[in-house]
């Protein structure tokens, strides 16, 4: 099994980065601030405003150490990498699928059983958490119902229009009941549904963030088995867009963006002071709270599951590459079907 390796989060403005022996050397104002080995990183995420060596530059490309640009609120700029090392074979095999209408549907089938399975299990376990205190229990017992019977539907449904059509009906019943899962208070920190673009709230600002992370990290793994993170099944083709890490970001949506950020918010890790709101609407995270949420999700990607596929117990951040693997897998005909990543 792939050894898990760490993602440097770089976050402190006007940073400089650079290469010094094996180390990364961060300094600020020509002072040292961090030192770190580069061979336990597969990649380096730059959040804000920040400068790289040409040294660093050039070593992380030979390595294959990808390096991401973020704006501080976390939306995706650039990524600098090594030649991309992908399978020809395997890419042409990825592309005729795409282009295939049933075979496309085949895999965008099991891509969406699995994400509405998983926000089914947040649910259920905020359910057993919290059953007799939810302000609505019988909407939210209505919601698990419907997300099993969209489920259920899902896997006789053989059009890939009318399966996404399936995936916005399931959005609208988990979405519509998952403010009963937040615990705070505080009418800041509730969620009236899902927005973005700038996010409108303090709870789809924390979303957007992790799903920005959780975007990375899926890219990272459909790269690291040859496969390309532009063309995707479930998300259309558009210039820049990652496609497949969208794709592939949809089952782990509701384990490392939902969960963990109830998990921030009721835990009261995060608080009202932790966002800026704009004149013109956009609520986004701190600089501080930037730091907070990375650091909980690099602990989170190093909790462990035991995947319902393979039987083995895994880190979870190990678990990006291991769906990115059994993609492959069955591109190349090695697997009858895509078997999708199932929380329990």
């Amino acid at each position: 099994m792939r050894r898990q390796l760490n993602t440097l989060y770089a976050t402190t403005e006007g940073a400089w980065l650079r290469k010094e022996g094996e180390n990364i050397v961060m300094e600020v104002e020509r002072a040292v601030r961090a030192r770190l080995p580069i061979h336990m990183l597969e990649s380096l995420v730059c959040i804000g405003r920040m400068a790289v060596s040409p040294q660093l530059l050039g070593y992380c490309s030979e390595k294959g150490i990808s390096i991401c640009y973020l704006t501080p609120q976390g939306r995706f700029l650039a990524r600098v990498e090594g030649p991309v090392s992908g399978n020809v074979l395997l890419r042409r095999e990825q592309y005729r699928r795409s282009d295939d209408p049933a075979k496309c549907a085949a895999i965008v089938r099991n891509l969406l059983i699995g994400k509405v399975h998983n926000q089914r299990a947040v649910l259920a376990r905020g359910w057993r958490d919290h059953g007799e205190k939810l302000s609505d229990a019988s909407a939210f017992q209505h919601a698990l119902k419907r997300l099993k019977r969209i489920a259920q539907r899902m896997l006789i449904e053989t059009d890939t229009d009318v399966l996404r059509g399936l995936e916005g009906e399931a959005a609208q019943a988990y979405f519509g009941v998952f403010d009963q899962l937040i615990r705070i208070d505080s009418p800041l920190l509730r969620f009236g549904g899902r927005n973005r673009r700038p996010p409108r709230d303090a709870f789809n600002a924390l979303l957007s963030f992790l799903y920005t992370l959780l975007t990375h990290d899926c890219r990272s793994a459909l790269e690291t088995v040859g496969l390309d993170p532009a063309v995707g099944f479930l998300h259309r083709d558009r210039p820049g867009r990652p496609s497949l890490a969208l794709d592939l970001a949809e089952e782990f949506r509701p384990l490392l963006g939902e969960r963990l950020a109830l998990s921030l918010i009721n835990r009261r890790q995060l608080g009202e002071r932790d966002f800026r709101t704009f004149d013109n609407g956009a609520v986004l995270l701190g600089e501080d709270a930037r730091k907070t949420v990375l650091v909980a999700y690099q602990e989170r990607k190093r909790e462990e599951l035991r995947h319902v596929f393979s039987g083995e117990k895994l880190d979870i951040g190990l678990l990006p590459y291991v769906q990115a693997q059994l993609l492959a897998r069955h591109l190349r005909g090695d697997l009858d079907a895509y078997p999708p990543f199932l929380w329990k």
